[in-house]
């Protein structure tokens, strides 16, 4: 019996009969060959009959079967640097081909240029595409480093609730839900306020899950329901914290570099882009960054980008501005000090400018803005109180919280890195909704 191997395992076999068990991406017919495609969900990696070395009957299965059908591949593994596929480099010589199910009707998604809508639509078909299983296997990859790098590194992983009774960052952008006799509750924007809890147990913890935002916002940056790994750190100010996220991401994109290269490369990423993913980060002031953009669009000569840079101290950066900032930079940047008016009621105050908060975002180079939004969090409660009356938060439902700040308060501070835009930067695609599985949108949730 051949031995069932995957086809990312293919190079260990190089002369040996295997047996391969997958689908048909695609076929091609030439007089006495036929080349088949196969996908395992491993790799892709080009069979071929050849009509002399097969029985007739094998090689007339080969000539018309459908796309997607699922099979087993028998052959011997060949090294020929020519062969497609991905790692590529390898090809089977089909000695038995077995069908387990013949598709009886044509595939929806031929391998063609089909629109957005209706990729979207057969979006559980689409995710067996080369570019979309690549993203998706990078995507797992960057999931794995995110845990790794944390875990090795001090952090706890604590799981934060899904269902919450009050906002974390605004009320606008919440899903409600009848809650028993409770009232509402909301579904979850961030877990932060909880591992702020968990710190003080712990002192350094993440969480990582699903959060949730019901803003109206059609880019291609936003989706409603989206995965964010959240850490926290006790004892840590805002100078540590960026410390941390440069070391942090850093590690997610050489570990995906050195372990997907096969993906990167279906995708025709540019990872020299990616190599330079090294600490230090620059950073600059958001005073700075305001005076960057002013300069840019007095710089400008089109009309229409100078009314796209067009920017004033105390607005929040758009996808235009974040996007001249990064193109800047070969590397993240670190925007810091932001107007407190533009940000979360949590953030600690700067020190002499109550009109600036100790917060801190970083932006991906490339035009693919913010991937992590972080600060230093507030640890007086008199002041904690005061910005939720700023704020016309309800203080009743942040008791607790603020209770935090009156027993053994410290210096602390934490981040929120969101994945589908990490992967989406990491990848080189346009749109966020390819970075994960099945996106929800304010227009989408089919399938």
């Amino acid at each position: 019996m051949a031995p069932i191997i995957r086809v990312e395992q293919i190079a260990d076999y190089v002369g040996q009969e295997v047996t391969l068990r997958g689908w048909v991406y695609n076929r091609t017919h030439k007089g006495k060959l036929v080349f088949l495609l196969i996908r395992d969900g491993y790799g892709f990696v080009q069979c071929v009959a050849f009509s002399k070395d097969v029985p007739a009957e094998v090689f007339e299965m080969a000539v018309h079967i459908p796309q997607e059908s699922s099979v087993l591949v028998t052959g011997v593994v060949r090294a020929d640097p020519r062969a497609p596929g991905v790692p590529g480099g390898y090809e089977v010589g089909i000695t038995g081909l077995e069908t387990v199910q013949a598709v009886a009707e044509d595939y929806p998604i031929a391998l063609k240029e089909h629109g957005v809508d209706f990729l979207l639509d057969n979006r559980h078909l689409w995710i067996r595409t080369q570019s979309q299983w690549a993203i998706l296997r990078i995507r797992a990859t960057v999931i794995r480093a995110i845990r790794d790098w944390l875990d090795d590194h001090g952090f706890t992983n604590m799981d934060t609730p899904i269902l919450t009774p009050a906002a974390c960052e605004g009320t606008t952008t919440l899903f409600g839900t009848p809650y028993f006799d409770e009232g509402i509750a909301y579904l979850a924007q961030s877990g932060q306020l909880y591992n702020e809890a968990n710190i003080f147990a712990f002192s350094r913890v993440y969480c990582f899950g699903p959060t949730f935002r019901a803003e109206k916002s059609k880019t291609r940056r936003h989706l409603t329901e989206f995965w964010m790994v959240e850490p926290e750190i006790a004892f840590c100010d805002l100078d540590e914290l960026m410390e941390i996220e440069e070391q942090f991401i850093s590690y997610i994109v050489q570990r995906v570099l050195k372990e997907r290269g096969p993906e990167l490369r279906v995708l025709g990423r540019d990872t020299s882009a990616l190599e330079r993913i090294t600490p230090p980060f620059p950073r600059i002031s958001y005073d700075e960054a305001a005076e960057r953009l002013a300069q840019l669009a007095a710089e400008a000569e089109d009309p229409e980008q100078k009314a796209l840079l067009a920017f004033e101290w105390g607005m929040d950066f758009g996808s235009p501005h974040e996007t001249a900032l990064t193109q800047q930079f070969d590397k993240p940047v670190f925007v810091y000090g932001y107007p407190t008016k533009v940000k979360a009621f949590y953030m600690e105050p700067w020190p002499g400018r109550p009109e600036v908060c100790k917060s801190v975002d970083l932006l991906a180079p490339e035009g693919y803005g913010e991937i992590i939004g972080g600060s230093e969090r507030i640890s007086s409660p008199e002041v904690l109180l005061e910005h939720i009356h700023r704020d016309k938060l309800p203080e009743e439902a942040f008791q607790w919280y603020i209770e935090l700040r009156k027993f053994g308060s410290v210096p602390h501070s934490g981040f929120g890195l969101g994945l589908e835009r990490t992967v989406t930067w990491i990848c080189g695609i346009e749109h966020i909704r390819e970075a994960i599985a099945f996106p929800r949108t304010i227009k989408r949730i089919y399938p």
